[in-house]
């Protein structure tokens, strides 16, 4: 553990934490200061001037990247019939209805996303309190309760991300990889900083991104300019 600490310590002298860098330069900085092994997760951290408390101010959806996330997801769907079908041909990973529910009731959690049907949400609603604090809920808001279900599996698997804001009025959300080429890391953080930037609630007065940091996993924190 030490000897990480000591890699953290020396890739973190690198970062001038008095200064916003450009979204090239943080990349660049993100890439040389990345201390570990593996291929690192690079994740966006937006902190924002908003009070979730208001149904307003709840910043929250899902959006295909450009590039995608770098990261394979199994996806889980709890559909009948044609449905169904039609996911399964759209290559989701795991598809049934109240078997699905029975095996999630008995602690079966071997997927990333969950997209449903809206007629079988009344029965996945009584699993709420399991899958809700594990972000798990299908929500129509990051179009995992769809009836084109095809869409929905289709867009996982090409690199869709949800985010949401916290009760802190913060907001992370994935990017990419480090092995990523810079431009692709730009791209999506541009993709990404656009649709935050337009979801700017009407009642927010001055400052809307009050800070928005560039990190990889294990790795220090890149502030980032943030455009006015």
């Amino acid at each position: 553990m030490a000897k990480k600490s000591k890699r953290y310590a020396e890739a973190a002298k690198l970062v001038d934490s008095t200064r916003q860098y450009s979204i090239e330069e943080a990349v660049a900085l993100m890439k040389e200061t990345s201390t570990v092994k593996f291929d690192a997760t690079v994740e966006l951290s937006f902190s924002l001037n908003v009070d979730p408390r208001h149904a307003d101010q709840q910043i929250r959806g899902a959006m295909v990247l450009p590039n995608g996330t770098g990261k394979s997801q199994k996806v889980a769907v709890v559909a009948q019939g044609d449905k169904a079908k039609a996911a399964q041909e759209a290559g989701a990973d795991f598809v049934g209805d109240m078997d699905i529910i029975e095996q999630i009731q008995k602690g079966w959690f071997g997927f990333d996303v969950l997209i449903a049907t809206p007629d079988m949400m009344g029965k996945l609603g009584k699993l709420g309190r399991v899958l809700g604090p594990k972000g798990l809920m299908p929500n129509p808001k990051t179009g995992t309760v769809t009836m084109d279900v095809a869409k929905a599996v289709d867009e996982v698997k090409k690199g869709k991300v949800t985010y949401r804001v916290d009760r802190e009025g913060n907001l992370n959300v994935i990017i990419g990889k480090a092995s990523f080429d810079n431009d692709k890391l730009v791209e999506n953080f541009k993709a990404i900083y656009g649709v935050i930037a337009k979801a700017r609630p009407a009642a927010v007065k001055g400052t809307y991104m009050k800070k928005i940091v560039l990190s990889s996993t294990m790795g220090p924190g890149i502030p980032v300019t943030v455009e006015k």
